[in-house]
């Protein structure tokens, strides 16, 4: 997977002015465009299609110092418009890039990204293989903008939203693995942009076949095969570093890929006050092409 990403980084570079055929580069590793994906912006912070455009404008900048027809520059960067590109450009250096044909900058500089794999002082992660028959996610949902970092106040407002005597309820409704209150995404982008919109379920797991409360939302998920990392430490820290993890450390060395579905957190124990916890996270994986 390693070798796979910093493949796409190289084609991104070669053809700054074309979108990346991402699906092309994963078949030719044997993975889907969909995990090459989700595992450049969990080790990148970013999406593909962002970093393609922070890289865009970074070698852009300098041809807009020049003297060239700035509708040529934009044309050269996969842009229709002076406008389109002009609004591509301040999003990345914060300024207009008539200013910086005046002034020669202030620019921000996005380098060219490369992947290593680091073997020294990682630490074991606590994970096993679980086959699933199809179940049923059931409980309270909202679409809510995705952050990768710190806690989601979104996601906390739909939370506390809800009367005490709710979580209780659902959790009486518990029947199956993954036991008890859950946190689900749902519906993620595929590049796992900061900012784009998911859905997020706070509810419980019961069996395909359980009738549903009508004023409850419904995620129906198919049988499959999900990787469950089980994490302790502070909340969220703890486990927002390992959704990173899984990218650098756990996916490259095992013959897993991620496949569609919703990923599952469940706490199986916290802190009163929620400053630590212990939880697992249930990710949809299938078999790597060879």
């Amino acid at each position: 997977m390693i070798e796979t990403l910093n493949h796409l980084v190289d084609e991104i570079e070669a053809h700054l002015g074309d979108a990346p055929d991402v699906d092309e580069v994963a078949r030719g590793s044997g993975a889907t465009g969909y995990h090459v994906r989700r595992m450049f912006s969990s080790l990148a912070g970013m999406s593909v299609s962002e970093y393609v455009r922070r890289r865009r404008m970074t070698v852009a900048a300098a041809d807009v110092i020049g003297d060239e027809d700035l509708r040529t520059i934009a044309v050269r960067y996969g842009y229709g418009s002076t406008e389109a590109f002009g609004r591509a450009f301040r999003a990345v250096h914060g300024v207009a890039h008539g200013d910086v044909r005046r002034d020669g900058g202030p620019l921000r500089s996005q380098p060219q990204l490369r992947f290593r794999l680091t073997v020294e002082g990682s630490i074991p992660m606590d994970a096993r293989i679980h086959e699933q028959p199809a179940f049923r996610l059931i409980g309270h949902a909202a679409r809510v903008p995705l952050i990768h970092e710190g806690v989601n106040p979104h996601i906390q407002e739909h939370i506390a939203s809800l009367p005490p005597a709710e979580h209780g309820r659902l959790k009486m409704l518990s029947s199956i693995e993954p036991a008890g209150l859950l946190q689900v995404t749902a519906d993620v982008d595929d590049e796992y942009a900061e900012g784009s919109e998911l859905t997020y379920l706070h509810g419980v797991a019961v069996s395909a076949e359980t009738s549903t409360p009508d004023d409850l939302d419904v995620i129906d998920v198919g049988a499959g095969t999900w990787v469950v990392f089980r994490i302790s430490g502070p909340y969220p820290a703890a486990l927002q570093s390992a959704w990173a993890a899984t990218a650098a450390d756990w996916f490259p060395s095992n013959p897993w890929r991620l496949r569609h579905g919703p990923s599952i957190v469940a706490i199986l124990d916290r802190a009163e006050d929620f400053s630590t916890a212990v939880c697992e996270l249930w990710m949809p994986v299938e078999r790597s092409l060879p």
